[in-house]
């Protein structure tokens, strides 16, 4: 289920950002002379009429679109290369620009269509009683909502000045958060009143041994039903949108509490806890898979909008220089940076590898 999952989950998904630069590029008329998936040896291939080699090769881990004038997969310039006319190099700042963004971007527009597709079939849920949203039943040992002053009954209506909905809603924002102060508003006898109350941190297990540090308040909540109310196409849409950009803020927010210490540095994965993720997903059916799919898809447009040469993002900051400068970067500054570059990502390759087999149930995690 893991080596079968992960293929399903990755290859789509590298071969779809891939095919972005590439019909980009074309769009302007650039050539691109290999496409392939997979890195290192060729295992398949053809030469289609425009002469791209596409190919299967031997390391699934990721792809790469070669366009004429680079010096290596990694799309570094090669500064000894003419600037002929079909070479990335010889299109307008703008349009590579838009070549090297297009990958990324394919990424983002697959979650889109993901986040729309689930939308429309199910809609929205909302609860069946409102009123009763976010009211505490009980109290767990030790709880800090009831040591901050909670009481049952109340009900929450508020996190840190923003309302809550539902129950998903202050699910999702506290736990997101240990070891956080928030000031939560809730509903007491017709008023409302602001209890600031700080999260504990604790390490929650799911039922395939995957754990990961949550915040919680200890409190047990009404047991409410939800129904599904139908969403119009631009409902639907924006929905989307607004589900891309909440998980954007998720990963942003759990980045930085690893560097912060909050959370910890082996929940952080690779290629293999993909793997592993994509092959649970994938056995409690294809709902739970499509939607890590969609997951995987932004975590690959965030990962390579980040401004390391070598990635997407790196070639955006130097056509940002050159921009800017009005000529572009020296070409040893260039080859140094994506030298750099390229030792950052495949250190953090080694780190990430090293801490997935490291977690991996038959090292007793």
């Amino acid at each position: 289920m893991y080596v079968i999952g992960f293929l399903l989950l990755l290859g789509p998904l590298v071969t779809l950002h891939e095919l972005g630069h590439l019909l980009v590029g074309r769009l302007f008329g650039v050539r691109a002379e290999a496409f392939s998936v997979g890195f290192g040896k060729e295992l398949a291939g053809f030469t289609d009429r425009q002469g791209t080699r596409w190919k299967l090769s031997a390391l699934p881990l990721g792809g790469y679109v070669q366009f004429k004038g680079d010096m290596n997969p990694a799309s570094v310039p090669d500064p000894d290369a003419p600037v002929e006319e079909g070479s990335f190099q010889s299109a307008a700042l703008w349009k590579r620009a838009l070549i090297v963004a297009a990958g990324p971007v394919t990424n983002i527009l697959v979650a889109l269509a993901i986040f729309f597709a689930f939308n429309i079939a199910f809609g929205k849920p909302l609860p069946v009683e409102p009123d009763e949203v976010g009211t505490v039943a009980a109290f767990t040992e030790d709880s800090r909502a009831k040591a901050a002053g909670f009481r049952v009954g109340d009900r929450i209506v508020a996190i840190d000045g923003v309302d809550m909905t539902s129950w998903r809603e202050i699910q999702q924002t506290i736990m997101l958060q240990p070891n956080h102060r928030f000031v939560i508003t809730v509903l007491r006898d017709g008023a409302r009143r602001d209890l600031p109350v700080t999260t504990a941190s604790q390490q929650l297990t799911d039922n395939f041994g995957n754990s990961q540090t949550v915040g919680l308040i200890g409190i047990r909540t009404l047991e409410t039903e939800e129904r599904f109310a139908p969403l119009s196409v631009g409902e639907a849409a924006t929905m989307a949108v607004q589900q891309c950009l909440d998980t954007g803020r998720m990963m942003i927010t759990g980045i930085a509490q690893i560097i912060r210490g909050d959370r910890s540095f082996s929940e952080m994965g690779g290629p293999l806890k993909i793997a592993k993720f994509s092959g649970e997903q994938m056995s409690l059916g294809p709902l739970n898979f499509i939607s890590l799919a969609a997951l995987i898809s932004l975590n690959l447009a965030f990962i390579n909008f980040l401004p390391i040469p070598a990635l997407d993002g790196g070639h955006l900051m130097f056509y940002l220089a050159e921009a800017i400068r009005r000529k572009p970067v020296g070409p040893r500054a260039t080859e140094w940076a994506y030298r750099t570059g390229i030792a950052l990502v495949l250190m953090l390759m080694v780190v990430v590898t090293v801490n997935d087999i490291v977690t991996l149930p038959i090292f007793g995690s």
